[in-house]
């Protein structure tokens, strides 16, 4: 579904019609440590970006909501994990490492990306 911030998000969920007015992101409802969601955060949101470059089905994304410095602002901080390695991933656009050493194919790109590099 198309967010607030215009991008695709299959977390975001809203519902207007017949008078509903309901908006709100699942990935941070299943996040009870998180602040609340509103609107206006969709626009900094990574999740969009990340699933986007990475379309593992093991993927797992934790989104949690904090507060900056002296409470001006919110900051949305995203973790990832494996769960078919059950590993926390460094960068969740990469995806997991043990993953991808699973694809063949992925080796012959990630090759011929650093010999492109180098020349």
């Amino acid at each position: 579904m198309r967010t607030p911030a215009g991008k695709e998000c299959p977390h975001y969920h809203e519902d207007f019609h017949r008078g509903r007015n309901i908006q709100e992101c699942r990935l941070i409802n299943q996040n009870p440590s998180s602040l609340r969601w509103k609107p206006g955060d969709c626009k900094s949101c990574p999740v969009p970006d990340i699933l986007n470059a990475n379309a593992s089905q093991f993927l797992e994304l934790t989104l949690t909501i904090k507060p900056k410095l002296l409470g001006l602002g919110r900051q949305l901080e995203v973790k990832a994990s494996c769960t078919k390695h059950r590993i926390d991933i460094a960068d969740p656009y990469v995806g997991c490492p043990k993953c991808n050493a699973e694809r063949p194919g992925l080796n012959l790109f990630w090759e011929a990306l650093q010999e492109d590099e180098h020349d």
